[in-house]
């Protein structure tokens, strides 16, 4: 099945300024110096500079920019850390934007710019527009990332959300910075819970015939049911109603599986997500190709038929060892041997996820995948069998990454709404939009770590308040577009004419703004979309904090009437701050909100 890529950033060029942003250019700039010392001796040539930084200082009165260079080049190189800072602040004070180059502790060197290098940020950001931030780090190389992977039993719920949406904004983020990425669905429809699904679906196919029905314990009693029952009526009359199980078991879980999948894309589109593959896990073992996986396996002297040691606290009377296939998960980390099969012939989960990553490798140079923090206990495994698959003909393992997402606490008026999709009474992910918006739900759960504890507080959510995260980046957005209606009615423009009218509270905006693209990429490298939502609310609270400066200080409003270039500089900055602000929230799959 062919796929997209996420989003429409991956197909679009690359941007033709050279100069990508500031920090990036004076990552360049520290480069070209560490050069100019190989060419004249002071440094040995050759040196791997691959963990040379260049960032913001911790402390910001510390200066603008800060690099390690002369701290991890010194060792190699020789010589004392501080002597070789000297060598290399000598090459940097040859940079015109440089106004001080000064030599921190053991041998940090903290950069002070000048104000026009700062200005020339801000025109940046407004001729880069939405490509601002975007990166081509990823030089196309393929991740596949899966996500949500939810058994086809029901509809989605709000124990589905969290993932769906820190997979959706990773692929995104990945795709923004340059990686082809391909976002995955497993179908987990080869389990025992899809025939528990296919005999609740049979009950609601005689209800639908006019059989009076009492769901028994252990089936799916949820109405969400009820229209397939109707749909297989509808088609088949009586015929199956009093058929023994063997004749209509595969019939009803393969319709009440396609089903429940529509119902699922639904409702992840209500969340403005959208996979690109579903792969079924039914369809896979069908293909042989989890027998391929072992074949493969055996041929490489990666799995041997033998016996598990028995579990802590069983003895040989209570406990009969079993000869079973065993994957040599040790080799790679594991603390024992896995299983791929049980003692009657049928696969483990584990050897079904073998032979599924297996599938994925062939098709991306790296994968993701987001689970469950209950999955916690498998993650060591499966690493090590991608790290078996990848590598065992002698290559370099593909890297491979497990993302764990805790759960979330749905609270609806300070109680805990309980979820159970065995009881039918569980919130849907689309009651869930319907009542706080797509918007709320995405940003809300990209608001903190995913594998930390999360509260969703149906009210706080929706809070027209500073506290509420959501709310208070809107806002910002809000009144920036505000106040250049409120220009134009009044017949000023943003212009980048009068920039040097900017001063040191309005650069400090500016120095803020200029941390994004930094801030994608090291999202992207850590795999932690959270960090933009971070990153958006600390802008935002600049803005904010900058924006209350006129409630006291009218010669701070960004319209003042009698002076109309500083007017004209102040709205072409809050409109570059702005732009930050969409661009970092369309990444996160959230539109930016003209009013509130």
């Amino acid at each position: 099945m062919p796929f997209r890529f996420a989003r429409d950033w991956a197909n679009r060029p690359p941007m033709t300024d050279a100069r990508i942003n500031l920090h990036a250019d004076f990552a360049s700039v520290i480069d070209t110096a560490l050069t100019a010392l190989e060419t004249a001796g002071s440094l040995p040539a050759g040196l791997n500079r691959s963990a040379v930084t260049c960032e913001p200082p911790r402390d910001v009165s510390h200066g603008d920019l800060s690099t390690n260079a002369a701290m991890v080049l010194a060792k190699p190189a020789g010589t004392n850390p501080r002597a070789l800072a000297a060598l290399l602040v000598a090459e940097l004070e040859k940079e015109p934007r440089v106004i001080s180059a000064e030599i921190a502790g053991p041998g940090f060197i903290n950069l002070r710019l000048t104000d026009d290098a700062w200005r020339g940020e801000l025109a940046l950001i407004a001729s880069a527009g939405a490509d601002y931030g975007r990166s081509t780090m990823g030089g196309g190389k393929v991740v596949n990332v899966e996500y949500v992977s939810a058994n086809p039993t029901g509809p989605m719920h709000m124990g589905h959300c969290r993932g769906a949406v820190v997979g959706d904004a990773l692929a995104d983020l990945l795709a923004y910075t340059g990686h082809k990425v391909i976002k995955e669905y497993y179908v987990n429809d080869a389990g025992a819970q899809v025939d528990v699904l296919a005999r609740s679906v049979h009950m609601r196919y005689r209800e639908a015939l006019g059989e009076g029905i009492e769901i028994p314990e252990g089936l799916y009693p949820g109405d969400y049911l009820v229209p397939v029952g109707k749909a297989l009526a509808e088609e088949f009359g009586d015929k199956y109603v009093g058929a023994p199980e063997g004749e209509w078991l595969i019939l009803f879980r393969t319709r009440a599986v396609a089903a429940m999948m529509d119902m699922i894309r639904a409702d992840l589109a209500t969340l403005g997500i959208h996979h690109d593959l579903f792969s079924s896990e039914a369809e896979l073992q069908a293909s042989g190709k989890v027998d391929a996986a072992e074949k493969w396996l055996r041929d490489h002297d990666l799995v041997y038929d033998g016996q598990l040691e028995a579990p802590k606290g069983k003895t040989l009377e209570d406990w009969e060892p079993v000869e079973l296939p065993l994957f040599r998960s040790t080799k790679f980390g594991d603390d024992q041997d896995r299983p791929i099969k049980k003692s009657n012939g049928a696969w483990t989960y584990f050897g079904a996820d073998l032979a599924y990553h297996f599938q994925k490798a062939q098709n991306a140079d790296a994968l993701v995948d987001i689970w469950g923090a209950d999955h916690a206990g498998t993650v060591k495994r499966i690493k090590a069998a991608v790290a078996a698959l990848t590598s065992a003909d002698g290559g370099v393992a593909k890297p491979f990454e497990v993302k764990l997402v805790q759960m979330v606490q749905l609270l609806r008026d300070g109680e805990p709404v309980k979820m159970s999709k065995r009881s039918g009474n569980f919130v849907t992910l689309s009651d869930m939009v319907d009542e706080v918006g797509k918007d709320v739900v995405r940003f809300t759960m990209l608001t903190r770590k995913p594998d930390a504890q999360m509260d969703f507080d149906f009210a706080k959510v929706v809070e027209a308040s500073k506290d509420n995260p959501v709310f208070y980046v809107q806002y910002a957005h809000a009144r920036i577009c505000r106040n250049i209606r409120k220009g134009a009615d009044e017949g000023f423009a943003p212009a980048g004419e009068n920039l040097s009218l900017l001063g040191e509270e309005e650069l400090a905006l500016v120095k803020l703004a200029a941390q994004f693209p930094r801030t994608v990429e090291a999202a992207a490298v850590a795999r932690e979309p959270h960090r933009i939502a971070f990153y958006l609310h600390d802008l935002a609270s600049a803005f904010h904090s900058y924006y209350n400066l006129g409630n006291d200080r009218p010669e701070k409003r960004f319209i003042v009437a009698q002076d109309s270039a500083m007017t004209a500089a102040r709205l072409f900055l809050a409109q570059q701050i702005g732009q930050v602000i969409r661009n970092g929230l369309a990444l996160l799959g959230v539109e930016a909100a003209q009013e509130l």
